[in-house]
């Protein structure tokens, strides 16, 4: 059994260790707010936050990350900077398809809990694992700025 605090509430889970923590979310825990990819990590649709960290959860076996904090899209609005950053997502209208957007929004919440006021290479260098085949980078840089406004 693999103990988890997913979103603040613990869960044991009869996975085996070497499980990728992207599929006891989705699979397990049912939920499928984070996506799966490449699986390969290449392409960050699949990020989640583990003690607040953007990680890469379709290559993080559960046994890593048991104990620790995960935190996934679905919980990511409880504070003011994941709520700021959902709100100027929506505001700027950064969302073309969507698929990668859990991902991207799980990066740049982690940004901002480090950096409140980022530049644009800041901005570049944290979102550069994230992947966006619709190519909305500017609008989402444009959000992660919007969204350090309000946070100032």
């Amino acid at each position: 059994m693999i103990k988890l605090d997913v979103n603040g509430k613990q869960h044991q889970l009869d996975v085996a260790p070497d499980t990728p923590l992207l599929w006891a979310l989705r699979d397990t825990l049912h939920l499928t707010g984070t996506k799966y990819g490449c699986g390969q990590a290449l392409c960050g649709a699949c990020t989640v936050q583990v003690d607040g960290a953007p990680t890469r959860s379709c290559v993080t076996p559960v046994s890593a990350v048991a104990g620790r904090k995960i935190t996934t899209i679905e919980a990511v609005n409880t504070d003011r900077v994941g709520k700021a950053v959902q709100d100027a997502w929506r505001k700027l209208d950064v969302v073309q398809c969507g698929y990668c957007q859990s991902g991207q929004i799980m990066s740049a919440v982690s940004l901002l809990r480090q950096n409140r006021t980022p530049s644009n290479d800041d901005i570049d260098n944290a979102m550069s694992g994230n992947l966006c085949r619709c190519a909305t980078y500017v609008r989402i840089r444009a959000a992660i700025h919007e969204a350090a406004k309000t946070l100032a």
